[in-house]
């Protein structure tokens, strides 16, 4: 009966370690699996430089429409275009109440008319004058020689009757002489009073002139083809105490027809459709490749199914500063990554593309000859510099190496030999993997890894 039991136990043990061994051999051959690193080969040949990148779709070129800077106060919107409006060139876009303009242009054509009458009339005056002067010195002007000639006869006169044609002379010169300077002090008075008529005239034609600009300006009309974005108006958060209360995520409302504005407050933008623009930036090791007036191909978010041609329209010559970031992503992104900011050219098409679109682009550059180059998985960092693993015998060493260029899935090396086999997994880290599994094992078996 004992003999019997242990013949039972045995049959149940035997079993179990095969089971076991088996469980043992296969956690084995994962381990070696594991240790297996994938690799590739230093190729040397021709490398077809692409640069794919995202950008933004903005007008070349925007126009702004304010409110006219003019005295009187606020101004009344009358005809406003809503936002999103496409607009050709000489289309009417705004349009404010131009009342109070018209009241002053017929103010200035009545101090005008009124001016001309008072011309007229004081041109007339002075001629009349100028007449009743001329006979008052032609009449002295005949009593100096009247006075002259009984002088002349003063030899055949007594010394009393010389003597008073004498007087009667120097007091018809003085006479003469005293017309003549109050004529011309009269002449000048009366250019002076006629250049005071003039300037009032001057000045009422100027107010006639800029209230009708006034007038013209109260009408804004589309500079070129567009499409309108207006303005935000903060007058009509103005509360009862005068202040204005803005907080975070509160909306402003737009100008609307009806609303007031003040002169010089910005209204209205048309942002340009004939000459479109995407505004982007390019890695610090695809700027040398790249240069003005390289074609472009886009695809626009809005319209993923068409695509559309451009060229490089510009490129800085210095890197973005991390500084001027708007938001932390960019700042960050602007320390982690040396960055250019590049501006390209579209062909619309004639298409309606909506501004602030997201633009995905590819651009072809100059192609680099007889380079060598691996997957750009291979490259790693060590010791803060790019290096990668050459297979040394059974062995992965770490080897310096200098990137002259990177693409989407190449990197072109110089600094090792061409056909070097190189990892595409670091090597320690799956040492690091392997030990860690080990410990398990070990502990699983009840040993401790050596």
């Amino acid at each position: 009966m004992f003999i019997k039991s242990i013949r039972n136990l045995v049959l149940v043990a035997i079993p179990l370690f095969s089971a076991s061994c088996s469980y043992l051999g296969d956690v084995t051959g994962l381990q070696q699996a594991q240790i297996r690193i994938p690799s590739a080969k230093v190729a040397r040949g021709p490398i077809e430089v692409r640069v794919h990148g995202l950008g933004e779709l903005r007008p070349g070129q925007t126009s702004t429409i304010v409110a006219p800077p003019m005295s009187g106060g606020l101004l009344q919107i009358i005809h406003l275009v809503k936002t999103g409006t496409r607009v050709k060139k000489g289309d009417v876009v705004v349009e404010f109440d131009p009342s109070e303009q018209e009241y002053n242009l017929e103010q200035s054509q009545s101090q005008l008319e009124e001016a001309d009458q008072q011309i007229a009339k004081m041109k007339a005056d002075q001629a009349v004058k100028a007449a009743q002067d001329k006979v008052a010195l032609l009449k002295a002007q005949y009593s100096v020689r009247r006075a002259e000639y009984k002088v002349q006869g003063n030899e055949l006169l007594g010394a009393i009757e010389a003597k008073k044609n004498l007087i009667d002379l120097e007091d018809a010169k003085r006479k003469y002489e005293q017309l003549q300077r109050d004529t011309q002090s009269r002449a000048s008075a009366d250019v002076a009073d006629l250049a005071m008529q003039s300037a009032s005239r001057m000045r009422a034609q100027m107010g006639m002139k800029m209230a009708q600009q006034n007038i013209d300006n109260m009408i804004w009309k589309a500079p070129a083809d567009g499409v309108v974005v207006l303005g935000q108006n903060l007058e009509a958060l103005v509360s009862g105490s005068g202040s204005i209360r803005v907080y975070s995520g509160m909306e402003i409302p737009e100008f609307k027809e009806g609303d007031q504005v003040y002169p010089g407050r910005l209204v209205a933008q048309i942002q340009g459709t004939s000459e479109l623009e995407v505004l982007s930036k390019v890695l610090e090791t695809d700027r040398g490749n790249l240069s003005p007036g390289q074609p472009i191909e886009m695809w626009m978010d809005s319209m993923p199914s068409k695509s559309f041609s451009g060229k490089i329209k510009s490129l800085a010559t210095s890197a973005s500063d991390a500084s001027s970031a708007d938001t932390t992503s960019d700042y960050l992104e602007a320390l982690s990554t040396r960055s250019f900011d590049a501006v390209f050219e579209v062909d619309g098409k004639g298409e309606p593309l909506y501004m602030g679109s997201s633009v995905r682009f590819i651009i072809k550059g100059n192609s680099m000859q007889d380079v060598l180059s691996i997957p750009r998985q291979a490259v790693f960092q060590k010791d803060s510099k790019p290096a990668v693993y050459v297979r040394r015998g059974e062995q992965w060493e770490s080897n310096e190496i200098r990137i002259k260029y990177l693409t989407e899935s190449r990197a072109v090396i110089d600094g090792i030999a061409e056909n070097a086999e190189v990892a595409l997994v670091n090597p320690d880290l799956q040492k690091d993997k392997v030990k860690s599994q080990k410990g398990a094992l070990a502990s699983f078996l009840g040993g401790s890894a050596q």
